[in-house]
């Protein structure tokens, strides 16, 4: 499957469980996973999930504007760039945000990095 195709439907499932059903998000993340957020790294698929869920906003809309990505060394890992707007329930602005994915194939399943 094209790689912009895989991307793009990712993108699109990450962040409709994102805004939701964060708990949802835990399929999507192993122990070797990690999130950095505002220099904090978070390890683990509980731990990131925990993290996710305690953000001081419970409704947001994600509305991306760009997906590009790249093939991520031999094993068939993807690297992931997304910009966007966040909307946040009860404001009238919405804020620019990007986020990074590095999906790497470890025994043949997927372990996110961003």
């Amino acid at each position: 499957m094209d790689p912009d195709t895989v991307a793009k439907a990712f993108v699109e499932h990450y962040y409709n469980l994102f805004d939701m059903n964060r708990v949802g998000l835990a399929s999507l993340y192993q122990d070797a996973s990690m999130l950095t957020f505002e220099g904090q790294k978070t390890q683990g698929s509980q731990n990131i999930v925990a993290k996710l869920t305690a953000l001081p906003f419970q409704q947001c809309k994600h509305h991306i504007t760009t997906v590009d990505c790249q093939p991520s060394g031999p094993a068939g890992g993807m690297l992931v760039f997304v910009s966007g707007n966040l909307q946040l329930s009860g404001e009238q602005h919405a804020l620019k945000f990007s986020q990074v994915f590095l999906k790497s194939s470890i025994l043949s399943s997927m372990t996110m990095w961003h």
